[in-house]
């Protein structure tokens, strides 16, 4: 009996884990080393962590369980009929259960050729360059003797207004504040503009009006410019049309949508305008024999018929979920129930004490969101080791205000023409 599970993301990591004690090969197959703590990673795009703070390898997760073997390969090609995945390399790999939870990538909703001027941040790839553009800017600032060049190369826009965009705004604002200060002879940091445009009528839309509301002026109050019901008209080459205005940028980020990975389209069954395979309430793939899809590539509805969000609490527990259902079905036992998701509440944070969390009928701002948000992040680190580096690191930041990831690695590509 073979499992195969394609993706090492929060669900994936999670089924592996479960079907441990099955009595079955295992194969998660990924195209990374490594798994990724994503909610972090905006931390590193704005020098707060280094990469390997939150990135933990596969194999060390998962060398507990001696019926796991981790590939680093890509999944070229899935045929259901014949219950086989080919990879990169022309390896072809035959299973009796297929668990596909390849994650998501950006949405430009039409625009892809934005990409190349508004980097999304999806991985540490992306987290790095994002880096080293947004210090590379200070940089060619500093050098700068042209004032509107220093001003443009010190205004920084972020488009989309949902927790990520929220928490990289606000990061952005600090590190030009706080962390680099005092670190510029010919320039004043304090003085960059980072503008955070959101299409919608309010940013964290997902969060009620009053969190929402709060988020807005904390953002202001750190020197952010929320523009609401501001839809991005065009990005170009270091320039950004928004709400009648055109914004010469020193670096756009892009938080404002994402679609399912490709590996969605390998199969013959429909999928959603953001390329999400509808599922049951089970996982499974309808109209596919032994086809299982969760995390950010699946369209789960509660019972209300509501989609579930693509959150890493959702992908864990549908990957608990289905690691359990399939130990059971390996066994000759029946599933159990459908899949049930327990909300155990969303949170997004704003900067040096300032978050918010919804917990239904219990809500926080302030202070204690913020220390609830850190309490949760740090428990929810892969690895004793990176919950002690990153607590340490952020103590160590919040008594100083020093960020120590501040390193250039990566070439600025050319951005050609300006506004």
């Amino acid at each position: 009996m073979r499992v195969i599970i394609i993706g090492a993301g929060f669900a994936g990591i999670e089924a592996a884990r479960g079907l441990g004690s099955a009595n079955a090969d295992v194969i998660l197959v990924d195209r990374q080393n490594f798994h990724l703590f994503q909610p972090l990673l905006y931390q590193v795009a704005t020098a707060a962590l280094s990469p390997s703070d939150i990135a933990e390898p596969v194999r060390r997760m998962l060398r507990a369980y001696s019926n796991v073997t981790v590939l680093m390969a890509e999944v070229i090609g899935i045929s259901a009929a014949e219950g086989h995945v080919t990879l990169a390399d022309r390896v072809v790999l035959s299973y009796d259960f297929l668990i596909i939870a390849g994650g998501s990538t950006h949405a430009y909703f039409g625009h892809d050729d934005w990409e190349k001027f508004a980097p999304g941040l999806k991985s540490l790839a992306d987290a790095r360059v994002i880096r080293s553009q947004l210090l590379m800017s200070f940089e060619r600032a500093e050098i700068s003797n042209d004032p509107a060049e220093k001003k443009r190369l010190m205004t920084y826009v972020v488009v989309g207004g949902g927790p990520s965009g929220v928490e990289l705004a606000g990061s952005i604002a600090e590190l030009a504040r706080h962390t680099l200060a005092r670190d510029f002879r010919h320039i004043d940091p304090g003085s960059a503009t980072v503008v955070l445009l959101e299409a919608g009528p309010r940013i964290l839309s997902a969060f009620p009006e009053t969190l929402a509301s709060y988020a807005a002026r904390k953002l202001t109050a750190l020197g952010v410019t929320v523009r609401e019901n501001c839809a991005v008209k065009n990005i170009s080459q270091d320039c950004v049309e928004a709400g009648g205005d055109r914004i010469p940028t020193g670096l756009t980020v892009w938080a404002a949508g994402v679609k399912a990975s490709p590996l969605g389209e390998m199969l013959d069954v429909p999928i959603d305008k953001t390329g999400r395979i509808k599922v049951g309430r089970d996982l499974s793939v309808p109209g596919l024999k032994n086809v299982y899809a969760l995390g950010d590539i699946a369209l789960v509805e509660d019972r209300n018929g509501k989609a579930l969000p693509g959150l890493a609490q959702v992908a864990k527990q549908e990957g608990r979920y289905l690691g359990k259902a399939l130990v059971r079905m390996i066994r000759g036992e029946a599933p159990g129930a459908d899949f049930e998701f327990h909300d155990r509440g969303n949170v997004a944070v704003i900067g040096r004490d300032a978050a918010v969390a919804d917990f239904g009928r219990a809500r926080l701002k302030g202070t204690s969101a913020w220390l609830v948000w850190a309490l949760i992040h740090i428990y929810a680190l892969a690895g004793f080791q990176h919950r002690l580096l990153v607590a340490v690191q952020w103590l160590w930041r919040y008594a100083t205000y020093d960020r120590g990831a501040r390193l250039i690695v990566e070439p600025r590509p050319d951005r050609g023409e300006r506004c």
